[in-house]
Order: structure tokens, then C-alpha cells, then sequence
């Protein structure tokens, strides 16, 4: 009889286990699908980052393109170039990103990381999930990623990512869906006729 009982509790919990990997996949997949709007959004964002400092400002996405604009840093990437200028001296610098350095600069490139190579666990608040995320691979740049999401709309509220020994957090607030034109992710250099461009490519 113990050993029944024994048995069923086993079962249980193995269930209970695959159940919350489910719902963690189905909080992310919610998530990315209110972030990954077919004519894109816009949000504004606060960075806190020991490794790059911090700053705030508004975003633009659709797909994987993106514009981002703080008082010091304005980003363009149109799919494949990245554009940045910095106003303090009123550069542009041209390159060609890796899908790491996008995870680097893009806080919406985040909620697509449980895809592939991490392990997903979720903990449940008053209003918001959490879903943490942790690498498989120790070759990944992001090790670990806190995602926590509001439980009425899914939008993302706070992004928190490892690299190496430090972590970046970015705090997300008023995404909306709205319709983003194609230019809108394209360095326009008649807007900025004394900028230096230097071509990293």
C-alpha cells in the first residue's frame, strides 16, 4: 500500500514538474506574440547595466528591426546593418551585428531566447509572472533571465539578463501596437549632415 502511495505521489509531482515547464512556455509564448505585432510597437524602457551603463528612452520594433533613442545613443537596424549614433561627438558607427550583440542592445531580442538552448521555470505573483531562464549551453552569452510578464495582458514589464558576472535590467512601460514604416529602421544621413559616419563593416 506504501509503496502505492509512494508511487502516486511520484507520478504527481513528475506531472506537476511538466505542467509548469508548460506554463512557462505558454507565458512566453503569449509574450512574444503582444511584443511581435505584424506592423510593429513602440514602448519606452529604463536601462540599469553594470556593464554598459544606463540609460532610458523610447523603442520601435517590428520583426527583428528596431530604433531606439536615449539623450546619449540612437540606434537604426533594418535586419541586417546597425546604425549608432552618439551625440556627445556626433558619430555614426555602421556595423553589421551578430545575433549576440543584438541580445546586447535590443531588450525585445530577449523573449525569444527560451526558443532554443534554455531551461524555463515560472513563479507566480499577485499580477505578474516570472519566467526564469537558464542556459544549457555554457557557450551562450546570456547564462540566466529573469522575464517577468503582467498576468492580465502579457506585456513584458522587466527584462533581467546575466552576462558573465553582471547583469543588465531593463524596465519596459506603455507598449502599444502601432504601425512602424520601414524608413523608420534606416540611418537617414540629411537628418544628421555633420555627423562623422565610420564604417565598421
Amino acid at each position: 500500500m506504501m509503496r502505492r502511495v509512494i508511487l502516486f505521489l511520484a507520478v504527481l509531482f513528475l506531472m506537476g514538474g511538466n505542467a509548469m515547464a508548460q506554463t512557462a512556455r505558454q507565458v512566453l509564448d503569449k509574450c512574444a506574440a503582444v511584443v511581435s505585432k505584424p506592423d510593429g510597437a513602440t514602448a519606452n524602457f529604463s536601462m540599469t547595466s553594470a556593464q554598459y551603463g544606463n540609460a532610458s528612452g523610447t523603442i520601435s520594433i517590428k520583426g527583428q528591426k528596431f530604433y531606439m533613442h536615449s539623450s546619449a545613443t540612437t540606434m537604426w537596424f533594418d535586419g541586417t546593418t546597425l546604425w549608432t549614433y552618439m551625440s556627445q561627438n556626433e558619430e555614426v558607427n555602421i556595423s553589421t551585428p551578430t545575433q549576440q550583440q543584438l541580445q546586447s542592445l535590443n531588450p525585445y531580442h530577449f523573449i525569444n531566447l527560451y526558443k532554443q538552448g534554455y531551461n524555463a521555470t515560472l513563479a507566480t505573483a499577485a499580477t505578474t509572472y516570472t519566467v526564469h531562464l537558464t542556459a544549457t549551453d555554457p557557450q551562450l552569452k546570456i547564462s540566466e533571465a529573469f522575464l517577468t510578464v503582467d498576468k492580465t495582458t502579457y506585456a513584458p514589464k522587466e527584462i533581467k539578463l546575466l552576462q558573465g558576472t553582471k547583469w543588465t535590467t531593463f524596465t519596459v512601460s506603455g507598449l502599444k501596437a502601432e504601425r512602424q514604416n520601414d524608413a523608420k529602421f534606416r540611418f537617414n544621413s540629411s537628418d544628421y549632415p555633420d555627423a562623422e559616419l565610420i564604417d565598421l563593416r
